[in-house]
């Protein structure tokens, strides 16, 4: 079933394919379209990255972990052996880069992360890494690599999720030189703090190094990024690429609910200051708001109807996080910390929603007679996709496709993306543009996260053909 939200992610589409299309039939032209590199060495090298664990059982690789640390080793082999010269910067991002027939031309960088959520797949943030160096590894094994007309730059940012430090884009912030200096002593629940973990691995980053890290806007032509979609729409149009038009944005919270701790048995319950049951309120009400915004929003200057009606299309909240203070079953606890992440296409409409949210939590704990600190921990506007790195990438997914199958295809299809990736924080420092990666049910942030092998050398055949359009 086709929801608003569906047929909003859908921009531009042609004849629809039959949802159950798996994969497109191929030609039987392997030996001419590098199947090899771009499919199965890229997919041995995804499970080999997938197996690089701080876990044991499944995938959960943070920022500055020791399997973070071993991925990123793994990943600079990858590149040295794809032609590129290497190095880690001060933030621990991965870079791998080609000078091409003129150094100082603006440079193309590609990329995507590759740390990882908890209990986590194999593809997210991977596999725009993997198609990268398997697109590069074929020009050095063609002997076209220095045939580039700009330097192209693969870089495999060390932090997009923010899992250790609940702050997303750690790596590719500081390329972008929009990461504060503050951002170094957010500590994580141990109370480690980003300088401190990176210090721990060798990497002494001051105030003046992370400034050195920002790129200069004048040496960079674009960014590119390929990712999994981590939704359903390429799967039911029976697609397995598109291109991206924009990138929702993003808000992160905190909130604390305190109120007093007591014996679960003998404090009446009117005489209760229970932050569990504020905050269980509190969560009900995010839900409410999320699900009707238009029945919480005024219309005024702030909030007029194409808005309201832009949120009713795409406004996502969840609570992700809870944790109690002190956590016993015979305790009413003293405090609750739960997080809210809110996603919107339109940043005014975010805003309102994050006003009204506010306002109603706040009275909800003045009537519970419970405190409530609202944090804002991550903000992230919007981003539209620049449409000439659109037009590129749609032609060279097309041209693809097209080689892969022998025949026509339809229009690659052009999608919105409700999920956050490296190219928001890219955004600040230049052009972006990025390509979706069909995934099996939609499904992401999970070990049942999959795409299909022929999907893979798509993906890695639409980079090379996007670079030979370099050359």
């Amino acid at each position: 079933m086709i929801t608003p939200l569906l047929f909003l992610q859908l921009c531009v589409l042609s004849i629809v394919l039959p949802p159950t299309s798996s994969a497109f039939m191929l030609s039987g032209r392997e030996d001419d379209l590098f199947a090899e590199i771009l499919r199965d060495e890229a997919v041995s090298r995804l499970n080999q990255l997938g197996k690089v664990s701080d876990a044991d059982g499944y995938l959960e690789r943070t920022f500055m972990s020791p399997a973070s640390v071993r991925a990123a080793n793994l990943i600079r082999a990858w590149m040295e052996d794809a032609g590129l010269t290497t190095w880690v910067d001060f933030m621990g991002n991965v870079h791998g880069r080609v000078e091409g027939l003129n150094a100082r031309a603006e440079a193309l960088l590609i990329g995507s992360h590759l740390d990882t959520v908890v209990d986590a797949g194999i593809f997210d943030g991977s596999l725009g890494i993997i198609s990268a160096i398997s697109a590069i590894k074929v020009l050095k094994s063609n002997g076209t690599l220095t045939n580039l007309i700009r330097p192209v730059e693969v870089i495999a940012f060390s932090d997009e999720e923010g899992v250790r430090f609940q702050s997303t884009f750690l790596g590719s912030a500081a390329v972008a030189g929009i990461l504060p200096v503050s951002a170094l002593q957010i500590p994580d629940k141990s109370g480690v703090n980003v300088q401190d973990a990176l210090k721990e691995n060798s990497i002494a980053i001051t105030e003046e190094s992370l400034f050195q890290l920002k790129y200069d806007p004048q040496s960079v032509w674009g960014y590119v990024e390929v990712h999994i979609e981590q939704g359903p729409v390429l799967e039911w149009l029976g697609f397995p690429l598109g291109v991206v038009k924009g990138i929702a944005g993003q808000t992160r919270l905190k909130v604390t609910v305190r109120g007093s701790q007591g014996h679960a048995g003998t404090v009446p319950m009117s005489l209760r200051q229970d932050p569990m049951a504020a905050s269980a309120e509190l969560i009900m009400l995010l839900e409410s708001l999320c699900k009707n915004p238009k029945d919480f929003l005024s219309y005024d200057g702030h909030c007029n109807d194409s808005t309201v009606e832009s949120l009713s299309n795409s406004l996502v909240c969840t609570v992700g996080e809870i944790s109690t203070w002190p956590s016993a079953s015979n305790v009413i606890p003293g405090q609750v910390t739960f997080t809210v992440d809110l996603r919107a296409m339109d940043n005014m409409g975010r805003e309102a929603v994050l006003y009204e949210l506010s306002n109603r939590m706040y009275e909800i704990c003045e009537r519970r007679s419970v405190s409530c600190i609202i944090e804002r921990k991550h903000d992230a506007n919007a981003v539209i996709c620049d449409s000439e790195l659109t037009s590129e990438l749609k032609f060279a997914a097309n041209a693809a496709l097209k080689r892969i199958t022998g025949e026509i295809q339809d229009e690659v299809p052009v999608l919105m993306s409700g999920a956050g990736h490296d190219a928001m924080a890219m955004s600040h420092l230049t052009k972006v543009g990025m390509l979706f990666v069909r995934c099996r049910g939609g499904v992401s942030h999970s070990p049942a996260e999959y795409v299909l092998d022929d999907d893979v050398w798509a993906a890695g055949l639409s980079i090379l053909a996007f670079l030979e359009t370099h050359m």
